[in-house]
């Protein structure tokens, strides 16, 4: 059996669909269908039934759901332990970061890391935050860097800065006369924003939600600077981070916080929680969070 049929079983059980799963795993509805068929004749058993409105377990189903989150992270966890001990050995870092974060944290700040500990390889790659949550998850990389804190078991989540949400808007938008924006302005322009993999999309979604507003989203993007540019046409509006929105300078651009806010894009260091800690990451952690203090001294210049 195959862990990550498991995981993908998961994934149905959270969506209640086979389309959706399948689009969020980035395989085909046929693929993962299969990949249920599998997981049924290798326990001898129907998992779930097809419906009009997506898939509802059978009773084999609910107990395999309600018992994989356990297992699996159980599984990672040793994973986990296992490469923290040949990484000691090898004295490797891997690192995963949403984007974004290293803008904040500032690429400066990785090359002095491995000036100062040479003799640390240290390997970093760059993702939209749900997937950085999902592979440290699943037991990839040993420190990363996400936006919203992760209630994960075996993890720790160190916050690092945390920067306020807004609405952006073009100078010619009636909005850019008001000097705080209201979440059902979202229904007033087409909306430009970051896609389902990012926690930012799903923060203003929930905020849509509980005031009962249906945004008029014009494009999902898969990164911030699609959005300014839209913008700075005039072709509609967007949320962004301030922090971010100051290294797009455009005079034609204004920023409005929101009036029952403030919406924050927090950003956190996961670290996995072993029994023997990595010395190689805490020194990693230690630098990393001496270097944002720098930043916010003044010693050093974003």
């Amino acid at each position: 059996m195959d862990i990550k049929d498991l995981e993908y079983f998961t994934v149905i059980c959270k969506h209640q669909n086979i389309a959706k799963a399948a689009r969020s795993l980035y395989i085909t509805p046929q693929g993962l269908s299969k990949i249920v068929k599998n997981l049924e004749a290798e326990l001898g058993t129907v998992l779930l039934q097809r419906t009009g409105n997506g898939i509802t377990l059978t009773d084999s189903g609910q107990y395999l759901s309600r018992n994989l989150p356990e297992f699996l992270q159980s599984y990672h966890h040793m994973c986990s332990e296992i490469r923290c001990i040949a990484q000691r050995e090898t004295h490797e870092i891997h690192l995963l970061s949403a984007y974004g974060i290293l803008r904040l944290v500032t690429p400066d700040c990785l090359a002095a890391f491995s000036a100062q500990y040479p003799h640390i390889q240290l390997c970093y790659r760059e993702f939209p935050d749900r997937q950085v949550e999902h592979r440290f998850l699943s037991g990839e990389g040993d420190v990363a860097f996400t936006v919203g804190r992760s209630a994960l078991k075996h993890v720790d989540a160190t916050p690092m800065e945390k920067f306020e949400i807004k609405l952006m808007v073009h100078k010619d938008n009636p909005l850019s006369q008001k000097t705080s924006a209201d979440i059902r302005d979202l229904a007033a322009y087409p909306l430009y924003i970051e896609s389902t993999e990012f926690n930012i999309h799903h923060d203003i979604m929930a905020r849509c939600e509980a005031a009962g507003v249906t945004p008029k989203i014009a494009f999902e993007s898969s990164g911030f600077s699609l959005c300014q540019k839209m913008v700075s046409q005039n072709k509609g509006i967007s949320v962004i981070v301030d922090f971010i929105s100051d290294d797009m300078q455009n005079s034609n651009l204004r920023l409005l916080p929101f009036s029952d806010g403030p919406y924050y894009w927090e950003t956190y260091m996961l670290t996995r929680r072993g029994e023997a800690p990595n010395p190689d990451v805490l020194l990693f952690r230690d630098f990393i969070l001496e270097w944002m203090r720098k930043i916010k001294r003044g010693e050093i210049r974003r």
